[in-house]
């Protein structure tokens, strides 16, 4: 507990009981002295400085939690009392989160060079020895506790302007997040697709190695719409496009909606074979979803027909051809009898 004689119980401190709107600047002054006239004599010494709240703690296994309590912004710190050496809670309040930076002042008998520098090397701010003039006390007590408090606010505008960057970098992250999606499918949308088979297409020609390509085309699409609706349409892309986030398990493979009823799917580094491999998976889990399409001239369900390209480019490859061939393939495929995979 915090002792009797802080200035807030005391007949001299009644005004440090009133909170006015300048709470936050007062020096919240906390001594630990085992020796009551000690206390008596700093408390004096600071009565004739309003801004300062003093307070006392004669037992030093109680400071810690007092100095928590009271938030203080100065500490004053005697060295030696009974059965607890003063440098030991002086490392104690330094290895507390809370007290860690609070402005330590040690109070000693002793002038001497060997005491002030072990007192600087267990975290102490100031060094006084006691009892000290009031002047003085009272200006390196202002001058912490200014000090402290000016860190305080740095460290909140700092903490402020961190969580204020982190919410805009998120805020833009998302923006650019959902730039890229489809709103319908919530894939990829045709402007990041181009940008993305652009990088990746420089990338292979940079480091010699193959890009695949499938596009995807549902297979009387407007006929679906026409007999169950745009409502239903719109749930059956959406199907397809779940379809498609299953099969592209690599981290890399982009599907995206390239427009309409049509679907696209990049697959940096892909084998001739490992794209006929995902072309042809993905065909028979839109077959598998079972989708009514009554108006069909190909099955009772809703199919796809898919066109894929693979190529490595030239060294001095500028162009892209894999849409070309892509959409050439799935023109083969529509026109061979749909639902189905050409290559």
């Amino acid at each position: 507990m915090i002792d009797p004689l802080s200035r807030a119980d005391s007949p001299h401190g009644a005004r440090a009981t009133l909170r006015d709107a300048n709470v936050e600047a007062r020096a919240m002054v906390l001594l630990v002295d085992d020796q009551p006239f000690v206390a008596e004599a700093v408390r004096r010494a600071l009565a004739s400085e309003p801004a300062i709240d003093f307070h006392y703690v004669s037992d030093p296994h109680q400071a810690l939690a007092a100095a928590r309590q009271l938030k203080a912004t100065v500490i004053l710190q005697d060295l030696v009392m009974p059965g607890v050496d003063g440098l030991d809670l002086v490392r104690q309040y330094r290895a507390d989160r809370s007290t860690r930076d609070i402005p330590i002042i040690v109070l000693s008998t002793k002038e001497e060079p060997a005491v002030k520098s072990a007192a600087f090397s267990a975290g102490a701010n100031d060094y006084l020895v006691k009892l000290p003039d009031a002047i003085e006390l009272i200006a390196r007590v202002c001058h912490h506790s200014r000090a402290y408090r000016n860190q305080l606010e740095r460290d909140e505008a700092y903490r402020a302007l961190r969580e204020s960057q982190q919410k805009l970098l998120e805020m833009n992250l998302e923006l650019q997040r959902l730039t890229h999606l489809d709103g319908l499918t919530g894939l990829s949308n045709r402007r990041y697709f181009d940008e993305y088979l652009g990088v990746e297409w420089r990338r292979a020609v940079r480091e010699r190695h193959a890009v695949g390509l499938l596009m995807i085309d549902v297979d009387a699409f407007k006929s679906y719409n026409d007999t169950y609706g745009h409502v239903a349409g719109d749930e059956a892309l959406k199907q397809v496009a779940g379809v498609l986030r299953a099969v592209c398990q690599r981290a890399p493979d982009l599907p995206a909606r390239y427009g309409g009823e049509e679907f696209a799917v990049i697959l940096p580094g892909a084998t001739q074979l490992g794209a006929r491999l995902i072309a042809e998976k993905t065909r028979t889990s839109v077959e598998a979803l079972g989708l009514a399409h009554a108006a069909s001239e190909v099955a009772s369900i809703l199919t796809v027909s898919i066109g894929v390209a693979v190529q490595t480019p030239e060294d001095d490859a500028l162009r892209c051809p894999l849409i070309e061939l892509a959409d050439s393939a799935l023109y083969r495929a529509k026109r061979s009898g749909k639902n189905r995979v050409v290559f």
